[in-house]
């Protein structure tokens, strides 16, 4: 079944069993704000309660995939213990760690700061050749705040992503290329429909050990290997 739902900062449609989540605010380069926040996580329920969606693939309108946070709304929380408890009650970021579906993150332009976090948090990062990544909070004054100085590290040698975090300059696609922060680089014109190439090759795959191979990826990571190994197994008990 296809269909397009329109939020107020992004566009979702369901087609062909992928998902795809276009982050919508393009005047101001897809800056992620509360409402868009709000949004993603209402398409993660409709692709989660979906049984017909199995890839979901994030993309951004107009110039860039997202420049990051919206600073204008930095500071705009009654409290910071409001603003820890939204965050608690809609862990937005833990839960792209956690999704049981994979997901693709196509990316052109600016991928900044919590933009860039987004990616990270996907399965496969592909990159028109214009794209650029970044992580400049440093910069900023603050540090990442969205799981960068974790998945970062986790994606590309630390040694590369300490000079990312703490110089805070961006990469060019080439570059994320080389470091392995990307898996595809190429032309524009040809980024998504590579990302649906990436997303029926996923759909070509038995679901069930799709969904158990990338837990044992996920659950393992900061394990010792005799757990991770004993993990291993229990996840491929639950197999025919």
């Amino acid at each position: 079944m296809a269909g397009m739902t329109a939020f107020d900062t992004l566009d979702y449609e369901a087609r062909d069993r992928i998902a795809w989540l276009t982050l919508s605010r393009p005047t101001v380069l897809n800056a992620l704000n509360l409402q868009m926040r709000d949004d993603l996580w209402a398409a993660l329920d409709a692709a989660e309660a979906n049984p017909e969606i199995a890839v979901l693939i994030f993309k951004g309108a107009g110039s860039s995939f997202s420049a990051g946070a919206d600073i204008t709304e930095f500071g705009t929380a009654p409290s910071i213990e409001a603003a820890r408890q939204a965050r608690l009650q809609r862990d937005l970021w833990g839960r792209l760690a956690t999704f049981d579906k994979p997901l693709i993150a196509a990316v052109h332009g600016y991928a900044l700061g919590a933009g860039c976090e987004l990616t990270l948090l996907c399965d496969f990062r592909l990159a028109s050749e214009d794209a650029r990544f970044g992580l400049p909070e440093v910069n900023l004054g603050y540090i990442p705040t969205a799981g960068g100085t974790q998945t970062l590290p986790r994606t590309i040698p630390p040694g590369l992503a300490l000079d990312m975090l703490l110089t805070a300059q961006p990469i060019d696609a080439s570059t994320a290329l080389e470091r392995g922060l990307v898996h595809w680089v190429g032309p524009i014109d040809s980024l998504y429909t590579e990302a649906e190439a990436y997303a029926r090759r996923l759909l070509a795959q038995p679901p069930e050990a799709l969904r158990l191979a990338r837990r044992a990826l996920r659950e393992t990571a900061d394990l010792p290997l005799p757990q991770a190994l004993a993990l291993e197994a229990r996840l491929r008990a639950q197999l025919p």
